[in-house]
């Protein structure tokens, strides 16, 4: 294989060039300047995208979707930034993949799970998992105030979430205080964001999955469990109290009514009877005999529709003569039965 030298190898070029000349050099030079200045001169801005033009490292200009121009590369250049995607960062798990319609995660690894194991104010180790949802409000900013913009979001997250947390009971992160963590970890971040000048807009902060740790998961289970029987057992006692309750003050008003129904009756009975009593003393007092018999024939029209025979009774008579039967069977009595007396006893009138 033969070797080359490489002064040879120069002076080689050194002929070809003076064969071609130095007007043709430059006539190639230039062409290909002006083709690289001509390719680095036009971009295109995706419609969910910004353009932040930077002219020898100093922001210019922003544009926005379209095509558009700007001095070669080396005098400016451009940057694209996601302005009107909602961008999203996951906090102890990832995403995976999305085919197929369906969304596959991965959560149970290690350098996951020191994102998401955490304590609470009562000592208890928390599983959560959550997402940060955000938009880039400045681009500017997003890109210049802050360096590692992304890092500084997540640190923020993790940071504000600990301490969140940390300030509440165990139970409560587990069970009913993940959407008043969700609201004050989303209200804190945005003002420290703010304060470092991130550019960025929260949209949501919202927590996937809320859970012990897997060791300790049975035991966790367990005591829901148990919380749910009692919750039921008072639920059923309380739907017992409220169907059992109205029904006895219903029947206790009712009862109550008919006792002040009844004592109105009674009173106004007897206020009839007192005022009827008084009606007819007055009138035994102008005519004591004629008060007498009208009482007498009152007394015996309501007891003598009630009678079934009718004997008179005569203290020198030997026998009971039965003058009228008042059932209505006009039947013949012998002299045995009209000898004996009637089961009341001797005089009077009897049933």
């Amino acid at each position: 294989m033969p070797t080359y030298d490489p002064e040879d190898v120069v002076i080689e070029l050194r002929k070809r060039a003076a064969k071609l000349g130095s007007r043709t050099i430059s006539l190639a030079i230039a062409g290909l300047l002006v083709l690289y200045f001509v390719a680095t001169s036009w971009f295109t801005v995706q419609p969910a995208e910004t353009g932040i033009i930077q002219r020898f490292g100093a922001v210019h200009r922003t544009v926005g979707p379209g095509l558009h121009f700007k001095f070669p590369t080396g005098i400016e250049k451009v940057r694209m930034l996601p302005t009107a995607r909602v961008l999203k960062e996951e906090f102890g798990f990832a995403t995976t993949s999305t085919e197929n319609a369906r969304t596959e995660y991965a959560g149970n690894k290690i350098p996951f799970k020191e994102v998401s194991l955490m304590l609470s104010g009562d000592l208890n180790v928390i599983d959560l998992q959550w997402i940060v949802q955000y938009r880039i409000e400045d681009p500017t900013s997003y890109l210049f105030q802050v360096r590692e913009s992304r890092k500084a979001i997540r640190d923020t997250a993790e940071a504000v979430m600990r301490r969140v947390v940390g300030n509440r009971l165990g139970s409560e992160v587990l069970t009913v205080g993940r959407v008043g963590i969700a609201t004050e970890v989303k209200a804190e971040m945005q003002k420290i964001l703010s304060d470092y000048g991130t550019g960025v807009r929260l949209v949501t902060v919202e927590l996937q999955d809320v859970t012990p740790p897997d060791p300790v998961k049975p035991a966790f289970n367990e005591v829901n469990e148990a919380r749910q029987d009692r919750e039921r057992t008072i639920n059923q006692a309380q739907e017992q109290a409220n169907r059992e309750i109205p029904k006895a003050r219903g029947e206790a008003v009712q009862t109550v009514t008919q006792a002040e129904g009844y004592a109105v009756e009674r009173v106004n009975r007897a206020e009839g009877e007192a005022t009827r009593f008084k009606a007819i003393l007055a009138d035994y007092k102008k005519s004591p005999e004629v008060t007498r018999s009208r009482l007498y024939l009152e007394a015996m029209s309501s007891i003598l529709p009630q009678a079934k025979a009718l004997y008179i009774v005569d203290s020198d008579q030997q026998a009971m003569l039965p003058m009228l039967s008042m059932d209505g069977a006009q039947q013949p009595i012998s002299a045995s039965q009209a000898s004996k007396p009637p089961a009341g006893g001797n005089g009077g009138i009897q049933k």
